[in-house]
């Protein structure tokens, strides 16, 4: 049976931001934890090529990942508005064609990239040794990357919403999955990098099948997609969708000249950036689950016009944020030493995690702004702006500050590059959400969803 569902617009914004954000963290943590443990598990073969290839596969997966984060933020914006607006039957109906056309598209993207895994790896500077052994890894994972997409569009739908423990679930029943599987595969099938491989497809599979129960059971289902509704949604799904995948599709882009920087230095900085990556969203998924937490609020409240409350999200989710990074800071800082002796990382290896735990945790804190502008940007119709924050982000705001301070600092100057960079694009973004948030009234908010919403109401009447 349906529940109630527009559970945002009234209420405290900062319980809301910190409910949603927190049990979304723990099913993102679920899987970066998994992460985390693969990373270990590899460094404690003793075998350095396969921690360098696990780190060039991860900057090509995170570019594939990209494209479902993409579709997941349509999937949301769309149905928390129409569930703001009090038209469960649109919010139904674009959850069902949201998801089919992830699936599809999601089918497309991986084929390409399977097919020039190679050529990628390359491309990210992987030696002779360490490229064999990334494009296995990856071909493995690829195709997978359908049943991805149903449990980030299902995950999205269900904390538009507003069911964050459910959406919690999801990913966390993955991450069981994975820990479960990974030391049988790893260590006890001696399949080393393949074994864990199968054992993050086996955690795809759980994920999607999680994520589509309770949409079915507690929240009306999907809307069986006719060749019209396909039609006539394809436009809203693509205006959010292009510039959300274009937008996170330039993380990944700037990750990767960022591991071919570091690969420059050796096998060993790679490796040693390769345990800073996998440990940033352990240590930081309360940010990463932000963005996805503060989307739903800001989407109920924009399709009810409530533009008060929208601003006020923005700023509270600020201030969570803040909160989180100067204590999760002091944890790293506290604990460097015993995450350095757990990788047995040294030389240039240990260098990196030390300066991660230290200044560069901190600010953090302007990622986090980066985070939830974009969401902001996305659930009030500017999907654009987030796009044009973060590639240049990941382009004018890294590939600059990496070169100059890498030629200062060597290796630990490709990491505080990239945060400078960061810092830089995160008081921008914060600049034009509130220039949109201060020209925006809420009649003409409210304008964009009611013309859907009327598009939606004479189309069912001529069928």
């Amino acid at each position: 049976m349906a529940q109630s569902q527009a559970v945002f617009l009234e209420g405290s914004l900062f319980r809301h931001i910190t409910v949603m954000s927190l049990t979304a963290s723990l099913g993102l943590m679920a899987v970066f934890l998994v992460d985390f443990v693969d990373m270990l598990f590899i460094s404690m073969l003793g075998k350095e090529e396969l921690a360098a290839a696990i780190g060039y596969a991860g900057a090509v997966l995170f570019f594939t990942s990209s494209f479902g984060i993409g579709m997941a933020i349509a999937g949301g914006a769309l149905v928390a508005r129409a569930l703001g607006a009090g038209d469960e039957a649109l919010a139904r109906r674009r959850a069902g064609t949201t998801m089919l056309y992830g699936v599809v598209f999601g089918a497309l993207f991986a084929a390409v990239v399977w097919a020039n895994v190679p050529t990628l790896v390359r491309l990210l500077g992987a030696s002779e040794t360490t490229q064999p052994l990334a494009t296995s890894y990856l071909r493995i994972i690829l195709p997978s990357l359908p049943l991805l997409l149903v449990g980030m569009v299902g995950g999205a739908i269900l904390r538009a919403h507003g069911d964050a423990r459910r959406a919690m679930m999801v990913t966390i029943w993955g991450g069981v999955v994975n820990a479960v599987l990974d030391p049988i595969l790893i260590f006890g099938l001696d399949l080393e990098l393949t074994g864990a491989a199968i054992a993050s497809v086996c955690a795809r599979i759980a994920i999607g099948i999680m994520a589509i129960i309770p949409i079915v059971r507690f929240h009306g289902g999907f809307d069986r997609p006719a060749w019209a509704d396909l039609r006539l949604d394809l436009s809203p799904i693509v205006a959010l969708a292009g510039p959300a995948i274009l937008t996170q599709l330039a993380t990944p882009v700037g990750q990767a000249y960022v591991t071919r920087a570091m690969a420059d230095y050796g096998e060993e900085a790679v490796a040693g950036m390769a345990i800073v990556g996998r440990l940033t969203p352990v240590a930081f998924g309360v940010l990463f689950a932000l963005s996805g937490a503060v989307g739903p609020i800001v989407g109920q409240n924009f399709g009810a016009g409530k533009q008060d409350r929208v601003k006020r999200t923005y700023t509270e989710a600020l201030l969570f944020c803040a909160i989180v990074v100067v204590l999760v800071s002091a944890v790293l800082y506290g604990l460097r030493g015993p995450i350095a002796a757990l990788f047995e990382a040294d030389g240039t290896a240990r260098e990196l995690l030390y300066l991660f735990c230290g200044p560069l945790a901190l600010l953090f804190f302007f990622n986090g702004m980066i985070f939830v502008s974009n969401a902001s940007f996305n659930n009030l119709g500017h999907p654009y702006q987030s796009t044009a924050v973060n590639w240049g982000r990941h382009t004018l705001g890294t590939i600059p500050f990496v070169l100059v301070f890498s030629m200062w600092f060597g290796a630990e100057g490709v990491l505080i590059g990239q945060a400078v960079g960061g810092v830089l694009f995160g008081l921008l973004s914060f600049v034009f959400v509130r220039r949109i948030m201060a020209q925006q009234s809420a009649p003409v908010a409210r304008e964009p969803f009611a013309r859907e919403a009327r598009q939606h109401a004479l189309f069912h009447l001529r069928r």
